[in-house]
């Protein structure tokens, strides 16, 4: 599948800024594997505040953004996807390797596990210079759209 820009993420995600930590998906084989990237700059919000004096995006957000990459796996996965929005639902074996600082591109590589109905298992890693900075297991919960705030 062909690489997918800002426009077509946010057409799958509900995160908006300076929420959604996704620049562009590289790469997707459905049901198989997606390759996303952030571009980490200096100009992040969380910067202001995780640390002034010491700038490392906060880990929490890197798993963040490999499940945003997981859940657009996911959508395109699935064969019915319409009126559906991916949901991070749970993480597992999360570590943490290398910090990740403005000027940093993150490329994330989540391959799907497994599927039961609507609940996806993904493994994520996530790199810096070919060098591994965070890895984990992701849940993710392919949601019926209820709330009329989200729409497609």
């Amino acid at each position: 599948m062909n690489a997918l820009g800002p426009e077509e993420i946010l057409a799958i995600l509900p995160h908006r800024y300076p929420f959604l930590l996704v620049d562009r998906i590289q790469e997707i084989v459905c049901n198989e594997y997606a390759i996303g990237l952030k571009n980490v700059t200096l100009n992040e919000p969380f910067f202001q505040g995780h640390f002034p004096h010491y700038r490392v995006m906060p880990g929490v957000l890197v798993i963040e953004a490999m499940a945003q990459v997981g859940g657009v796996l996911v959508y395109y996965s699935d064969t019915v996807t319409l009126g559906k929005t991916p949901l991070f639902t749970g993480i597992d074996r999360g570590k943490f390797r290398r910090q990740v600082t403005p000027g940093d591109q993150l490329i994330m590589r989540l391959e799907v596990i497994r599927r039961r109905g609507p609940v996806w298992r993904v493994r994520g890693q996530a790199f810096v210079d070919k060098a591994l900075a965070a890895e984990a297991e992701l849940q993710v919960f392919l949601a019926d759209n209820t709330r009329e705030g989200h729409k497609r």
